[in-house]
């Protein structure tokens, strides 16, 4: 009975909203019809008995005799009969604007004396009438000129145009920065210069549908520019692993060359068994979908699945190697160092190293308390303008990154502790605020974070190096030997130790870093040294007496041999490959200039200007010379993914997510490749957001968890933070080194 009454109201108000449909009768679809979708029905007319198919809006044009729907009007139907379906029609569309404009929130008023102003008339000398005179003659004009232009110029309908864009920014929690989007701004633009009468904007299923595949569509037709130059500049295949909203284990493939970071696919892995054949197999078919004959490497992360998933690629393709991630590498080691365990295995190194652990904890101890207590928080506040960051565990050389902060704002912390707001709260933890203080104002405290950053900068420096998409495969042998110099210097230098006294905690650092080179270090990156022309240069070899060029280097020609033999199977072609490379490395070039232009050109550019002696290994060092080094923009991809598919998203369809994160990202890329990225009034539009403009820096906890610029950009760090007004104690490079890593979520999108 309630499915009846509820069957009958629905009618009820479809004739009420759809009054003609009185004059026709729905009838079942005839023998031998075509079968549509789209929710379309049959209709006969009641006056010529005419079988259609159609909606609504076919039998008002039916009915009403109105051209250009695709149906042929009715010629029964009385002109007295059309004159009464058509004042029924107008009735209801009447009815629908007054509701409308009832539940219409009205927009805000325009605010007064929007006017254009105009130049004041001048006082004329003479009697008091002739001025006031002057004066009402004006305002006649004034009002007359200000109606004139606000007609010309439209003033009310662009002051209620703002409300509307704004009242949907404020609605929607769409982010200011948004505002700096060009395709935003174009979509307008676009709609103020063409005249499109009835226009509405794309509909919900639109948007998700129809629109998104040809946007899809339209972006592949733009990335092939850089797809074709694979072919001759190679590409790596960077991949990592994360799990959704809905706890679905997906696999980023994204294709890194010198032309940037195409995001390729996702993987959906649910109900797969991740072994390395499975891993291995998600590989293969992302390089047969690129090609083979262009793929350089492939790049993930250390873990001893990815590792033999990447035996297994190159032993079916022997000109792909797999390269295990740098920075994943450096952050290992960081760890080791920083955060030593306490197992017997690790008995020594903990031994050494607990104290750095100590001091981590100190530090975190600091910021929790500090956060944990709100009036402690409103005093920090107070003091420092930046914030206090709360780095992920996960996050690249966290441990580092906290103490940097807190050097930072080290004059802000102690002016806080030695203040007398800090000492008259007594409503918290009055032993803990003790213990806050008192590190606060330790030197030795101080001393230990200091020697910490000290020791630890040149492993951060080369991460940041190594923490982007540009190409830096060649540099990766020659950063790990001076950074393990670096490190050595600064702890001998500590120590007041000779070169060749012994250091027991050196020895601890030392064996780290050289374990982690060791299973980090392929033949890929001995022959990409051995190719960059710089470290042939007499420059480059005078800097350090114990520098040899790579060709003298005993290790370096084992595994640039290995190389070689792989990528040259024929006898006949290894062979021309040695004799120009004996040329190459001996110096012997047929133009002066080549041999200065080695210390002065990049090594790419070195190789496209005077390579063509070599031509053979031209080829492969255009290739090799153009690589990344690491898997870091698939991780930072998945921030992009993270803001896309949110837990206020998590019920759509991953088909539809990895669409999304297909345009979002490759439209990105295309953007930072046009001129108009960098001198527009929409510059780096997709840098920075509300949660990184000057008042949001002044209070509460900084989150980082994903890296979404390379450590190395400190143009856009500079753009992201220029506008923070730091203690006078702060330099701008401290300032602008310690904003390295920001969340996707705080970029507009």
């Amino acid at each position: 009975m309630d499915e009846v009454n509820s069957t009958e109201s629905s009618q009820e108000m479809s004739n009420a909203e759809s009054p003609l449909w009185q004059y026709v009768t729905k009838v079942e679809k005839p023998a031998g019809a075509s079968v549509k979708s789209g929710g379309n029905t049959y209709f006969k007319c009641n006056y010529c008995d005419i079988v259609f198919m159609g909606s609504y809006s076919r039998v008002k044009a039916h009915l009403l005799q109105i051209s250009g729907k695709g149906i042929r009007a009715c010629r029964n139907v009385s002109k007295s009969h059309r004159l009464e379906m058509q004042r029924m029609h107008d009735q209801v569309e009447a009815n629908k604007l007054e509701q409308e404009q009832r539940s219409h929130i009205p927009l805000p008023p325009p605010p007064p004396g929007r006017g254009i102003p105009i130049s004041p008339f001048r006082r004329q000398e003479g009697s008091d009438s002739s001025h006031s005179t002057n004066l009402v003659d004006a305002k006649r004009r004034k009002v007359t000129m200000n109606t004139t232009l606000e007609k010309a110029f439209q003033n009310n309908a662009r002051h209620d145009l703002d409300s509307r864009i704004a009242r949907m920014f404020y609605t929607g929690g769409l982010p200011f920065n948004f505002a700096r989007n060009p395709h935003y701004r174009s979509s307008y633009a676009f709609a103020a210069t063409h005249s499109i009468p009835g226009y509405l904007p794309p509909g919900y299923n639109a948007l998700r549908t129809t629109l998104l595949q040809k946007e899809r569509a339209h972006v592949e037709r733009l990335l092939k520019p850089i797809k074709d130059s694979w072919l001759e500049n190679g590409v790596s295949i960077v991949s990592d692993g994360w799990s959704d909203p809905q706890r679905r284990p997906l696999i980023n493939v994204m294709a890194v060359s010198d032309g940037g970071p195409v995001f390729i696919k996702a993987i959906d892995g649910s109900g797969e068994f991740k072994d390395k054949h499975y891993i291995a197999g998600v590989l293969k078919d992302a390089i047969k979908e690129i090609g083979h004959e262009k793929v350089v490497q492939v790049i993930t992360d250390n873990a001893n699945v990815m590792k033999a998933a990447g035996a297994l690629i190159e032993g079916e393709y022997p000109k792909i190697f797999w390269t295990p991630c740098v920075v994943h590498t450096l952050n290992l080691a960081l760890k080791n160092i920083c955060a030593a365990k306490n197992t017997e295995k690790n008995e020594v190194t903990y031994e050494e190293c607990s104290w750095i652990t100590r001091v981590a904890d100190d530090a975190s101890f600091i910021r929790v308390f500090i956060m944990n207590h709100s009036m402690r928080l409103a005093m920090f506040n107070e003091f420092c303008p930046l914030k206090l960051l709360q780095v992920a565990d996960t996050r690249f050389a966290s441990v580092v990154v906290t103490l940097k902060r807190l050097k930072l704002i080290k004059r802000c912390l102690q002016a806080m502790a030695i203040s007398d707001q800090w000492a008259s709260y007594r409503e918290d933890d009055v032993g803990k605020a003790q213990k806050v203080k008192d590190m606060i104002l330790s030197d030795l405290w101080w001393d230990n974070i200091d020697y910490i950053l000290e020791f630890t900068a040149p492993i951060y420096d080369m991460l940041r190096i190594a923490d982007t998409d540009k190409p830096c495969l060649h540099l990766v042998y020659e950063m790990w030997d001076s950074m393990i110099e670096k490190v050595k210097a600064v702890i001998y230098r500590h120590e007041g130790l000779e070169d060749d006294q012994y250091s027991s905690f050196w020895v601890v650092v030392y064996d780290i870093l050289i374990d982690r080179w060791t299973k980090n270090s392929t033949p890929l990156h001995c022959l990409a040294h051995s190719l960059n022309p710089k470290y042939y240069s007499i420059e480059w070899i005078s800097e350090n007496p114990k520098r040899i060029p790579p060709h003298r280097d005993h290790e370096i020609s084992m595994e640039r041999s290995k190389c070689l033999e792989r990528y040259f199977e024929d006898e006949n072609d290894l062979t021309v490959v040695k004799y120009e490379f004996a040329k190459f490395s001996g110096g012997r070039f047929p133009s002066p200039s080549a041999l200065t232009d080695r210390w002065t050109l990049l090594p790419l550019v070195w190789w496209q200007y005077h390579g063509s002696a070599f031509p053979t290994i031209q080829t492969l060092a255009l290739k090799l010379l153009g690589q990344p080094c690491s898997s870091s923009c698939a991780e930072r991809n998945w921030s992009t993914y993270k803001f896309i598919h949110s837990l206020k998203r998590n019920k759509m369809a991953h088909a539809c997510a990895e669409d999304l994160v297909y345009v979002h990202s490759n439209l990105r890329l295309l953007s930072r490749r046009n001129e108009e990225y960098i001198h527009t009034a929409t510059k780096m539009w997709d840098i920075a957001g509300d949660s990184w403009n000057e008042s949001d820096m002044h209070g509460g906890a900084g989150i980082l968890e994903n890296a979404a610029l390379t450590l190395d950009e400190l143009e856009l760090e500079a753009i992201v933070i220029g506008n923070v007004n730091t203690s006078a104690t702060t330099s701008e490079s401290e300032v602008r080194s310690e904003t390295i890593d920001l969340e996707d979520d705080d970029i507009c999108v």
